[in-house]
């Protein structure tokens, strides 16, 4: 039995959910997702929640039960509250700034990296070292995330490099004369 797919997705006062088949729809104040689910798994709306449960007892179905009802789940906070990454920068002379429609950053490399944000995504620089970036379908905002940081990850024996906020870089011993 599947912990995550037993409990209902609570809808909020200010979001309508519609379940047409198997296409979920969830429209809010940041905005409006849908999602078609996988025909193993059955959605239903009912008193103010979404629920999802598999249609037989295969153990494709019991692995997709949960993560619909994740999926279903994400779609609802992400209308309602939307998503958001941070990501710090460490180094001497690494640094990024808005350039227009792009994140301009630079690594340590000859060149500037442009990075163009993709639609849906809203990036923030408040600090040289720090960027913000927001939106409301979660695997977007972790996607664009992955890839700023995969520029320059960090590395273990200074911890340059661009990092989650809150990622423990685990140190090493540099090499000794």
């Amino acid at each position: 039995m599947s912990r995550i797919g037993k409990k209902p997705v609570p809808v909020p006062k200010n979001v309508t959910a519609t379940v047409e088949g198997q296409t979920v729809t969830v429209k809010g104040p940041k905005g409006q997702l849908s999602l078609t689910l996988v025909d193993d798994v059955e959605v239903k709306l009912e008193d103010g929640a979404i629920s999802v449960k598999p249609r037989t007892d295969t153990k494709r179905a019991r692995s997709m039960w949960g993560m619909s009802r994740s999926l279903v789940e994400n779609l609802v906070v992400g209308t309602t509250n939307g998503f958001t990454r941070t990501l710090e920068i460490t180094g001497v002379g690494y640094r990024a700034a808005m350039d227009g429609k792009a994140l301009k950053l630079q690594l340590g490399y000859s060149h500037d990296v442009m990075y163009s944000i993709p639609e849906g995504i809203n990036i923030v620089v408040p600090k040289p070292t720090e960027i913000t970036i927001s939106g409301i379908e979660k695997d977007k905002v972790g996607q664009v995330a992955a890839e700023i940081r995969g520029f320059r990850g960090p590395e273990p024996y200074k911890g340059k490099g661009v990092r989650y906020q809150g990622e423990y870089i685990q140190r090493k011993e540099g090499k000794k004369k």
